[in-house]
């Protein structure tokens, strides 16, 4: 029996208010990654801290996770930060 990572799709806001999205098997090591800037981080989010962790959601296999982040790419601002505040409300 294999143990299966599990993956999560994240959002997290700049300083500047932008969203970035991504995907991981471990969203507070990513996070960290991203905040410390160094050469692991997405080159979009260094200089643009602080960086505040908004969303995140369990998805389960990395195909899916890639799909479902090809997903919220294409949503308009608005409808992410619906999607932010129905799980703030844990609506979703």
């Amino acid at each position: 029996m294999t143990d299966v990572q599990q993956w999560h799709l994240y959002m997290i806001r700049c300083h500047g208010g932008e969203l970035y999205t991504g995907v991981t098997t471990d969203v507070a090591r990513r996070f960290k990654e991203h905040q410390l800037g160094g050469a692991k981080a997405a080159k979009y989010l260094r200089g643009r801290g602080p960086l505040q962790l908004v969303y995140q959601e369990l998805i389960g296999d990395k195909g899916t996770a890639h799909q479902r982040e090809w997903q919220v790419k294409q949503l308009t601002r608005a409808q992410k930060l619906q999607l932010i505040a129905k799980k703030a409300q844990g609506s979703y």
